[in-house]
């Protein structure tokens, strides 16, 4: 994927593809009940994660879509999609591995979004805002599809917060001179650093509703109750 001075190698972005896809294909495998998948389900299920923060990330730019401009990003879409069916059963109960694959996946997405983004001359907030979009872009696609909860609008374990700090770290090294490659490296170790404590520690940001009830706390002394 080539921009004027900056080149995302094609192994990298691959890599980040086929992660992707593993980590969707592992996440629509462990539905049961009338949620479950057939092979084909679980199939596009991958490719839309290995396709989707890279179609948004261009998309945003106003660039052609890379993963339509070579024949191996479908290739390797569809093959992890079907490691990741494979590896279902033996991995049924490791759930730690799709958190981790999951935090990989988003921090290289989002390290690759900011990248092309500050090398296209966007502004450091607008760059980091295409990041985080690529980075969780997969995610609100997977979940649209499969007719679930949009993860982020949701309380969770700082999924897009992880995304955006590690953006974050990465304009601040560019901005330092420090080059785009090794940039985007470290964005993608602080991005999956925050997300693994985030799930390891149940860490989220405050409920809308938590908020309100302290308002009303420190407005009136009383803490009114809200039952579900």
């Amino acid at each position: 994927m080539e921009t004027a001075e900056f080149t995302i190698p094609l192994w990298l972005d691959l890599t980040a593809v086929g992660l992707g896809g593993v980590q969707g294909a592992l996440f629509a495998s462990g539905f049961r009940g009338e949620r479950r998948l057939d092979l084909l389900g679980v199939a596009i299920v991958g490719i839309v994660m290995g396709f989707g923060g890279g179609v948004i990330r261009d998309l945003l730019l106003n660039q052609p879509i890379g993963a339509l401009q070579s024949n191996w990003y479908l290739v390797t879409a569809i093959a992890a999609s079907l490691v990741g069916m494979l590896l279902a059963a033996p991995l049924q109960r490791l759930n730690g591995v799709i958190v981790g694959l999951d935090a990989v996946v988003i921090g290289m997405f989002g390290a690759f979004g900011t990248t092309k983004a500050l090398d296209l001359g966007l502004p450091v907030l607008p760059a980091v805002f295409v990041g985080v979009a690529a980075a969780v872009g997969g995610g609100i696609l997977r979940d649209m599809l499969m007719s679930l909860p949009v993860a982020i609008m949701h309380v969770g374990s700082l999924y897009a917060v992880a995304a955006a700090a590690g953006c974050l770290v990465l304009v601040g090294l560019d901005a330092f001179g420090v080059p785009l490659l090794i940039a985007g490296m470290v964005c993608i170790v602080v991005t999956s650093i925050i997300r693994w404590l985030a799930v390891i520690f149940d860490l989220s940001l405050p409920e809308q509703r938590m908020l309100y009830r302290r308002k009303v706390a420190t407005e009136t002394g009383v803490l009114p109750v809200i039952r579900r």
